[in-house]
């Protein structure tokens, strides 16, 4: 079964220093119907101001990952970790029993554009943990790349779950295939461009939840960067 779920359809939160789009409920937007999907809890859009952040706030037994669009994201933590996370970086901290951190956008002029993504452990009450890898272009384009995996196969940063999540740019004839194990799902969530998708035709903000389905086909794209989840 496919289901299409239009970028307008999200929650959406401006905050005027954040403008947040929600793919699933979060903080003051609650859908009964968009809960997460299977492991996956959140997906949130956001873009930053110039010289605004998120202050230090607390997580528990949480994998977030953070994946930039555009502009830059100043990382600090509990853990001793600081890092500035640019376009094509990957950031996977682990909250474990218990972490605080902050992320701002320190930049003059321009905003920060990136994914805020949520994924439910296998395990709780674990030590915290921190990385950080970059993925550039040429590692994404006309491929899908693995950023996240439970075993960290193929230099991806490791989650505690049994999911594997891949980025891609895809453009003119490109087209790429995954295959999917029986009892697994997949989440395809479009960060720019337009492409299809199983022939669904997405833009930028839209999604696509797959459930017994064999293989997920991405082809079409125009200048589409996407990130594909297997689950579950």
């Amino acid at each position: 079964m496919l289901e299409i779920r239009k970028a307008a359809e999200r929650g959406h939160a401006n905050h005027g220093w954040l403008d947040s789009w929600h793919s699933f409920s979060f903080a003051d937007y609650h859908d009964p119907r968009h809960m997460g999907f299977g492991a996956l809890r959140v997906i949130n859009e956001d873009r930053i101001q110039p010289g605004m952040g998120f202050g230090t706030h607390g997580h528990r037994d949480m994998e977030i990952i953070s994946y930039v669009l555009e502009g830059a994201l100043a990382h600090k933590d509990s853990m001793g970790n600081g890092s500035t996370i640019e376009p094509g970086d990957v950031q996977r901290m682990s909250a474990g029993r218990g972490v605080l951190h902050s992320e701002f956008n320190h930049e003059a002029a321009g905003e920060t554009h990136f994914l805020q993504i949520w994924i439910e452990p296998s395990v709780r009450g674990i030590e915290p943990g921190y990385e950080q890898k970059r993925f550039g272009p040429q590692d994404k384009r006309g491929q899908l790349r693995l950023v996240a995996s439970r075993d960290g196969r193929d230099g991806s940063v490791t989650i505690h779950q049994d999911a594997s999540v891949y980025a891609t740019l895809l453009d003119g004839s490109d087209r790429v295939v995954h295959s999917l194990a029986p009892g697994r799902r997949a989440y395809l969530h479009l960060a720019r461009g337009r492409l299809r998708v199983n022939g669904k035709a997405l833009t930028a903000g839209d999604a696509l939840k797959a459930t017994d389905v064999a293989e997920i086909v991405l082809e079409q794209g125009a200048q589409a960067e996407a990130l594909l989840f297997d689950l579950p």
